[in-house]
């Protein structure tokens, strides 16, 4: 955990321990990031507002990092404002806990993220998909439109990526949220459809394989 009040920190580090995890408080992302040298986390809890680098910094250095990237991590801030967890999702976070919080909402959202990502380091990235013109190359994390590199952000290359995964099936708005952004996820369907368009926008006419179905939600497909 990564909080630069002592109390809280100390607080969510004894409870957890006390919840049988191994747990690690650090006042600032600079010793954080000293111990991931040598020890990665299972899981990391960020607060946003920081001395220094502040959690999204922090976050996206994770996010950057082939040794981090598919670090699962929680915001736990008094931020709570839409466009806050919007943000902090959109570059990759899990879940996002506002303040004040119980502490045992704070266990229970690890684990139901610990329960998520599981099966996806199981499963370990996959190789290339390809579905109308459109290469999705797991492993390296890169997009091609016909002969074009596509540059998307996190949450776009997780959104694509799920769906050309499950291509031919209808996906609901509420089955994305949950599988992209999280069971946890407070958003709402228009966050799912503010993506989907602009994944369309960034592939061009490639951007085609992504079908609406109508009353249900989006498929991939020829």
């Amino acid at each position: 955990m990564v909080e630069d009040d002592d109390d809280i920190r100390e607080m969510v580090v004894y409870a957890m321990s006390s919840a049988s995890f191994e747990a690690f408080g650090f006042a600032e992302g600079a010793s954080f990031f000293a111990r991931t040298k040598t020890d990665i986390p299972s899981l990391a809890l960020l607060d946003i507002m920081l001395p220094g680098e502040d959690g999204l910094a922090i976050l996206k250095k994770l996010k950057a990092s082939n040794r981090t990237a598919n670090l699962p991590v929680i915001m736990l801030t008094a931020k709570g404002a839409e466009h806050d967890r919007i943000k902090g999702l959109d570059l990759g976070a899990d879940d996002y806990i506002t303040k004040p919080f119980s502490v045992m909402e704070v266990i229970a959202r690890v684990r139901a993220v610990l329960r998520r990502s599981a099966p996806e380091e199981a499963r370990g990235p996959s190789g290339k998909i390809e579905i109308g013109g459109v290469v999705l190359d797991g492993p390296r994390r890169a997009v091609h439109a016909g002969d074009r590199e596509v540059t998307l952000t996190y949450k776009e290359f997780e959104l694509l990526h799920y769906m050309m995964m499950n291509e031919g099936i209808a996906l609901s708005r509420e089955k994305l949220l949950d599988q992209v952004w999280g069971i946890d996820y407070p958003g709402e369907s228009r966050t799912v459809d503010m993506h989907v368009k602009s994944l369309r926008q960034k592939l061009g006419e490639a951007g085609a394989v992504i079908k609406t179905v109508r009353n249900v939600g989006y498929k991939a497909g020829k």
